[in-house]
């Protein structure tokens, strides 16, 4: 039980009571209090709205009518005595039962309305030479007002233990009106995914969206918070039937030195040694002089997939998209979906009587998924008009290539197409990176190029690129699927300098990054990417923020391939991982 306790320095009265005397007053008047209570609930008070057994808006109409109603009719008597001289005590029976109704309809109105009014004034109004500044003062005037603690709270040991409830039985108060939503929501009476259309409150929706799933399911979401996240933020672009949000650290790594400037890398993550080793690596391309990157293409794509009667007519609109007389009549239709969206190229596949048509565009600093998508759209309109007989089967036929590991991603690139390199000197491989450069040239030929190889890897030659991606992807509200086809890198390693220094480099084809729209606009992620100083749009140079961003990401490949390189050509990665990673048991006691 919490026991509120006054503070030790409590005011004299104007130095009529002394401090110990008013300690032991407000001891006994507390007790006294408590012994005339029951432990049973008291009864509930009597209220100005139980006046009448109906609805309240209802006995409200019916006072609010009654007290006009007759303060009218006896204005009006009272007008007609005057003019004929009729005193005015002299009162018929209908005047008579028209005052009584109007004093009730006025105790009613001021009881319902008034008297919470009245309260407030009265549990503000300081004491007589009482300092409303002092906050011991106003300590003790907010505590006299509040119920004594129960006999029991003054001597502590006797109490019993607190009863441990089982989170999933606790219910929530909620509002009367909240409480019939909610019943409406657990019978299928409302739909759980049109409360915020309804009640045109985001939080208020998430609220009772959650209470009404505890209760279906009948187990606790406690551990997820609610508070703390702009539910408006996310409605209609970011998340639907949202009930909490999930937390995830965010670390940071750095500073990265790339292309003459130092970035501060956010990176969210669960995985414990992710951010310390791309921080190392960060500190050892920014010891031996920094990285360098080049952006080598910059274009997003959708494929559609068409169908037609027969193969040769799918094969005569391939030839009449392919053909250079026809594009620039194409990349108007296309660029107006969007003042960012620029066509760049059109490629075609025939599979049987299926034409797939890949659009390639740029897109500002967005992502822009979307924005391609329109201007897909709109070419397709165009070409139903000579190709009546063309058969739209889908926007995406997975020609794109997006979310999906695709060698055409890997070959022509989806997005920003980034190398970036870095010559670690020789000192620094030993001195910060402990181990040599013969055995990280080695182990890279080893593990990223033979050892993929063999595997049959997509793109995937390389340590542990998708890490860092999806670290930044998440921080920075970028789509964290898309870290299949971003992820798409191959991790380069040779001496150079005579074979004294390291030559590495990291080429990443397929970097899906944006700093406008989706998850970039919410204020956790648009903070991370201020902190790279690339949020929102470029409006000197449109979409030069993304692809900084893209650099970014490229850059900090490059560390964490750096480091955990390192890591395994000297033998630190388990023994890394069981210090900061694990939990700090004896594993052999566990085993046996």
């Amino acid at each position: 039980m919490d026991v509120r306790r006054r503070p030790v320095k409590t005011p004299n009265l104007e130095g009529s009571v002394p401090e110990h005397q008013l300690r032991q007053l407000n001891h006994s008047s507390t007790k006294a209090v408590d012994q005339n209570h029951s432990n049973a609930p008291a009864p509930p008070s009597p209220q100005a709205s139980d006046a009448l057994p109906l609805p309240l808006y209802l006995t409200n109409g019916v006072f609010f009518c009654l007290f006009f109603s007759v303060a009218y009719f006896l204005l009006h008597r009272w007008r007609d005595k005057i003019r004929t001289s009729t005193p005015l005590h002299v009162l018929t029976l209908s005047e008579t039962a028209a005052i009584f109704s109007l004093i009730a309809s006025f105790i009613y109105l001021v009881g319902f309305f008034g008297i919470g009014f009245v309260q407030s004034f009265i549990c503000r109004a300081p004491h007589e030479g009482w300092d409303v500044n002092d906050d011991n003062e106003r300590f003790l005037i907010e505590e006299n007002t509040r119920r004594g603690p129960c006999p029991a709270a003054l001597d502590l040991p006797l109490c019993p233990p607190p009863k441990v409830v089982d989170p999933a039985l606790v219910i929530t108060p909620m509002l009367e009106e909240d409480e019939e939503i909610i019943k409406s929501v657990v019978d299928g009476t409302i739909p759980s995914y049109s409360l915020e259309s309804r009640l045109g409150d985001c939080k208020r929706a998430a609220t009772i969206r959650r209470e009404a799933l505890q209760r279906m399911t009948g187990r606790s979401l406690a551990g997820l918070p609610l508070d703390g996240l702009d539910y408006a933020s996310i409605f209609g672009q970011c998340c639907e039937m949202p009930v909490g949000f999930i937390q995830i650290p965010v670390g940071i790594a750095g500073p990265l030195l790339l292309d003459g400037r130092e970035f501060t890398v956010p990176m969210a993550t669960t995985e414990g040694c992710l951010v310390a080793s791309t921080n190392r690596g960060c500190k050892a391309i920014y010891a031996s002089g920094g990285a360098t990157s080049v952006l080598l293409r910059d274009g997003m794509t959708r494929a559609p997939v068409v169908r037609f009667a027969s193969a040769k007519r799918a094969a005569e609109l391939k030839f009449d998209l392919e053909n250079p007389d026809n594009f620039e009549k194409l990349a108007v239709i296309f660029n107006k979906s969007s003042r960012f969206a620029r066509l760049q190229s059109i490629q075609c596949a025939i599979a049987g009587k299926n034409l797939y048509i890949r659009f390639s565009c740029s897109t500002g600093d967005a992502m822009g998924m979307n924005m391609v998508s329109k201007g897909v759209q709109n070419v397709l309109d165009y070409l139903q008009n000579d190709f009546p007989d063309m058969d739209v089967m889908g926007i995406s036929g997975n020609f794109c290539s997006d979310k999906k590991p695709a060698a055409v991603n890997w070959i022509q690139g989806r997005g920003k197409s980034v190398v970036c390199e870095a010559i670690i000197k020789e000192e620094v491989v030993k001195k910060v990176l402990k181990t040599s450069v013969p055995s990280l040239v080695e182990l890279n030929m080893l593990k990223n190029l033979a050892g993929s190889a063999v595997a049959g890897a997509l793109g995937g030659f390389n340590a542990h690129a998708s890490n860092i991606v999806t670290a930044i992807y998440i921080a920075t509200g970028q789509d964290p699927a898309q870290n299949v086809e971003s992820s798409h890198c191959i991790t380069m390693m040779e001496p150079t300098n005579d074979g004294k220094d390291l030559h590495i480099s990291v080429t990443m084809p397929s970097i899906e990054v944006g700093t406008v729209g989706g998850g970039t606009q919410l204020a956790s992620q648009s903070a991370c990417l201020n902190l790279l100083g690339v949020k929102g749009a470029n409006k000197d140079s449109p979409g030069s923020n993304a692809r900084q961003l893209a650099t970014i990401v490229a850059g900090s490949v490059l560390a964490g391939e750096l480091s955990l390189m390192s890591a395994l050509a000297a033998g630190q990665l388990v023994k890394s991982h069981m210090k900061f990673n694990r939990s700090k048991q004896d594993l052999s006691k566990a085993a046996s």
